[in-house]
């Protein structure tokens, strides 16, 4: 049943449709053809930024991307938000997250009831705000693009994963696709392999998967068979104008790969050291085909020069997943449903995530490059001049006007697009003119963040242990791994920015997070502490740091939570009246005691009354197994404010003492 306060908005959305052959007679037509364009949108799930030849994989191998970016323009500057189904939503409404409410992965759960409120309750008293909960599904009464292509006489289809609502009202074909080749719930395929565990009916759960996927013959692959119905889908549409929503499940849990490719890749070394993981090679090999394949037949067809072709990912590279600290997993053993698929991954990949977004920092779930800058290829041969390339700041919010008007429809009347079409900046007679673009991400560590030029400013709703500043400032032409935090040197920047961010919030009525009146400031030392052990020393509660107090000879911290791979930076905020020098030691995982040599670097901590800021870099070999900071703290007590471990990738061990209280 659709809420009284969204009739009226959809009564105008039908109307605006009511001469509909006036309508279609405006879409803009091929001259060879005297028909309007294809549309062809060929989604990635979980894809990096450097998960590809073209954007300077190393490791990874895939010609059909490399010939596809030769024909197109190629962004070196697209941007996803950190996670899926706000990505999804957005490319059909044209919305930002904040507008449209998908602001999280969350279009695998059931809906909550129209009239609830968008926050909880309440929160425990250790949290300080109560956070709004991301809607569930595409909102029914939103316009989407699939919608105003099929008004206008576009055959519409969508194949492959959907996320954006869990039960039938919300499914594809309530969003304006003729077809829809797909099962539910949806954050990965039910299985990679057939048979695929596809039901017809019932309610969709996680042990009940429901849709139109169907089984192929045993052993089918998922992505091929995606790559079937959407090429069976091109064939009999062939004579109309076409829109293909291609969304693949690859490169997304739960990695089912093909053994023969996986077991190649598994003899490959990455030049630049970076990439190692056979089984996403494999996957992204089958993806790659499937593009070939389905470009391949447009050629045939003789569609391809009339073929708006669109090549995106959802969110960046996925860098937590299946490693030897992945929590999810710390407790799945024999007999669980998971565990063959998890000693499949060890057999091949050991403790590997599934990518590595360097240069770029961390990946999916994240605000950082890593998380949302995604590659991003648009061909039209004829209009767009290949082989070009582009550093135009974009987003999923701009797919929608950039479609319709390639297409030559007008925008739907009532619905607010926060995107700006592509069209001049593909067409090289223009540029966009918005003044910055915006990620709202208030999930796992919540922040929002805007970029204008070279410039993006990070600004988070509290501090966090492993982000303990709560503006980030970095210059994204200098400083691409956003290493350098420039906040506390150019006040005057932050300012701007986040007076942007501030609009940006109130434009689209973003639900900022609410102060949680049960919030109780005081934080115990043990809750903290996190794995830290305190060894010829002691440990005191002071405030807004913790204090070491030496009483024995050499003391230090010693922790095994630091399970990264090196080289690793250490940042300590810390101060001593007194200072000293302190060191940090490190074993790597199979050795059975600490090396006498060249596993420790010394460094300096300033006396003084002020706060230091101390640096360390660790020439680590290996991923660490324990490691031992060394403290002053048997001249004269050190206070400690925050500890940070961070690998090249930009993965983070950190401890924040910011809020411990005496």
């Amino acid at each position: 049943m659709i809420h009284a306060r969204y009739r009226y908005a959809r009564l105008l959305f039908v109307v605006s449709f009511t001469l509909l052959p006036a309508f279609t007679a405006r879409l803009a037509k091929s001259a060879e053809t005297d028909r309007a364009p294809n549309i062809v949108l060929f989604l990635v799930d979980d894809m990096g930024w450097m998960d590809s030849t073209p954007y300077g994989s190393q490791y990874y191998e895939t010609p059909n991307m490399q010939g596809l970016a030769q024909q197109s323009m190629r962004f070196t500057d697209a941007y996803a938000l950190p996670l899926c189904s706000p990505t999804r939503a957005s490319i059909l409404s044209g919305q930002y997250s904040s507008r449209h409410g998908v602001t999280s992965a969350s279009g695998h759960q059931p809906a909550a009831p129209q009239d609830a409120s968008p926050y909880p309750d309440k929160a425990p008293p250790n949290r300080k705000f109560i956070y709004a909960s991301s809607q569930n599904y595409l909102d029914l009464d939103l316009p989407t693009l699939a919608e105003v292509l099929q008004k206008a006489g576009y055959r519409t289809g969508h194949f492959g994963k959907w996320h954006l609502g869990l039960s039938q009202e919300h499914w594809p074909d309530k969003h304006g696709f003729d077809i829809a080749f797909h099962a539910q719930p949806s954050p990965g395929p039910p299985s990679y392999f057939s048979p695929y565990g596809v039901h017809k009916d019932g309610s969709p759960s996680g042990r009940h998967h429901v849709g139109t996927i169907t089984d192929g013959p045993d052993g089918e692959y998922i992505t091929d068979r995606l790559t079937d119905e959407a090429i069976k889908f091109v064939e009999a549409n062939k004579d109309r104008p076409f829109f293909l929503n291609f969304w693949h499940y690859g490169v997304h849990g739960p990695w089912g790969h093909k053994e023969e490719y996986t077991a190649e890749y598994a003899k490959k070394t990455d030049p630049r050291g970076q990439q190692r993981n056979p089984i996403m090679a494999s996957m992204l090999k089958s993806v790659d085909e499937s593009l070939g394949r389905l470009m391949n037949r447009l050629d045939e067809l003789g569609l391809a020069d009339n073929t708006l072709f669109i090549f995106y990912s959802d969110n960046g590279g996925n860098v937590h997943s299946r490693t030897y600290d992945d929590s999810k997993i710390a407790k799945v053993k024999e007999g669980h449903p998971q565990f063959e698929a998890i000693q499949d991954w060890r057999k091949w990949a050991g403790g590997e995530p599934p990518t590595n977004n360097a240069p770029l920092r961390e990946g999916k779930g994240r605000i950082y490059e890593g998380g949302q800058r995604v590659p991003l290829m648009v061909r039209w041969p004829g209009r767009i001049e290949p082989g070009t390339i582009s550093d135009a700041i974009m987003g999923p919010i701009d797919l929608y006007p950039t479609i319709l008007d390639a297409v030559g429809l007008e925008k739907p009347r009532n619905h607010i697009i926060d995107g700006e079409s592509l069209m001049p900046v593909l067409k090289q007679t223009g540029n966009f003119k918005r003044e910055a673009y915006f990620t709202w991400f208030p999930h796992l560590v919540p922040a929002v963040s805007v970029r204008q030029g070279d410039w993006k400013l990070i600004r988070r709703f509290e501090s966090h242990p492993s982000y303990p500043e709560l503006y980030e400032l970095y210059n994204l032409r200098e400083d691409i791994g956003e290493k350098h935090n420039l906040a506390t040197q150019m006040p005057e920047k932050v300012k701007r920015l986040d007076s942007l961010i501030d609009q940006f919030v109130k434009d689209t009525h973003a639900r900022y997070p609410k102060p949680n009146p049960a919030y109780t400031a005081t934080t115990k030392t043990a809750d903290v502490t996190d794995g830290l052990v305190a060894r010829s020393c002691k440990l005191v509660e002071t405030g807004g740091a913790i204090q070491v107090v030496g009483d024995g000879r050499l003391p230090f911290l010693g922790t095994a939570r630091v399970k990264l791979s090196g080289p690793l930076k250490v940042t300590l905020i810390a101060r001593s009246e007194s200072g000293g020098k302190g060191r940090i030691h490190w074993k790597t995982n199979g050795q059975d005691d600490f090396s006498k040599t060249g596993q420790s670097v010394d460094y300096e901590l300033p006396s003084g009354e002020s706060w230091q800021k101390v640096i360390v870099e660790l020439p680590v070999k290996g991923q660490t197994q324990v490691v031992r900071l060394y403290l002053p703290a048997d001249i004269s007590p050190v206070q400690i404010r925050s500890i940070r471990f961070q690998d090249a990738q930009g993965r983070e061990k950190a401890w924040d003492f910011s809020e411990v209280s005496p």
